[in-house]
């Protein structure tokens, strides 16, 4: 999750937003648990000054299309997939209302070449956002209203074959089903041996974890939490891009030696409860 970002899915709001224009336009963005509807217009500029960050740091960008199975939330490519050595694992979603996005993440990942390694489906839900890989054998895999139980176990059997252990930690239950709390939401990892992280949520088993792998961690202070201090993404080692107005996260990372690009995320991630992590897919990192 550290490695130098050489290729990463992104959706442009142009595609993701296209039922505001629509019938549906006065109660998705509710319907999906977002503060506010978006503005279009201040959304596809913010999201390209986004891509021109990813583009500066050496990463290519492909853009998901234009699909009627998706709505707002598709904005954040991020969750609908795991990417392995061995291909994609096209997840389904444990928020009913983004069902479609798997299938057209499917679709569009078919006509680009890259194969699908496996599914999850049945009674089984997952998201990407609920994944953390520790190292290339070891994925954490939060258990909460997301992902279930059925969820881990399929990964479980899925990932075995490739030497991948699948470890589970339990979420809380702190707002309940309707909120956007994943596991990525207090921890993104930022080198091998460092991650910031919102202790008060960190699962026990988890810290211990951390700790016994000797990562240090960087504390986003309550008062940055619910504005996506945790959701930073690394482009490389120490290399990171934060949603600007966080400054005491900023200064944090810093201290820690990381060099930050910040960017404008007041229509692309906060209404939606997404930051950069959320935004994209990585694809390829080497």
């Amino acid at each position: 999750m550290v490695a130098p970002l050489r290729t990463v899915i992104v959706k442009r709001p142009e595609e993701a937003f296209c039922s505001l224009s629509g019938h549906s336009a006065s109660t998705e963005w509710q319907d999906l648990a977002w503060t506010r509807p978006p503005d279009v217009d201040l959304a596809s500029r913010e999201h390209s000054r986004f891509v021109s960050v990813l583009n500066a740091a050496g990463a290519r960008t492909v853009c998901l299309p234009a699909d009627s199975r998706t709505g707002l939330d598709s904005l954040y490519a991020h969750d609908p997939v795991l990417i392995t050595d061995a291909g994609a694992v096209i997840l389904q979603t444990g928020k009913p209302d983004r069902r479609g996005e798997g299938p057209a993440m499917a679709d569009a990942l078919k006509a680009w070449g890259v194969p699908i390694f496996g599914t999850i489906d049945g009674e089984a839900t997952a998201e990407a956002g609920d994944m953390v890989w520790l190292d290339s054998h070891t994925l954490i895999v939060g258990r909460g209203f997301r992902t279930n139980s059925a969820g881990v176990q399929r990964l479980a059997d899925l990932l075995r074959p490739l030497g991948v252990a699948v470890v589970a930690v339990p979420l809380p239950y702190w707002n309940g089903p309707e909120d956007v709390l994943h596991l990525m939401s207090f921890i993104s990892l930022l080198d091998a041996d460092l991650a910031v992280v919102y202790r008060r949520l960190l699962p026990v088993t988890l810290y211990e974890l951390l700790q016994e792998r000797k990562i240090d961690l960087v504390d986003v202070p309550a008062e940055e939490f619910m504005t996506l201090g945790c959701n930073v993404l690394a482009v490389a080692p120490r290399h990171l891009i934060s949603v600007a107005g966080n400054p005491v996260t900023l200064a944090r990372l810093r201290e820690a030696g990381c060099t930050v690009s910040e960017f404008e995320g007041r229509e692309i991630c906060i209404p939606g409860a997404g930051g950069p992590t959320c935004l994209t897919r990585p694809l390829l990192r080497a």
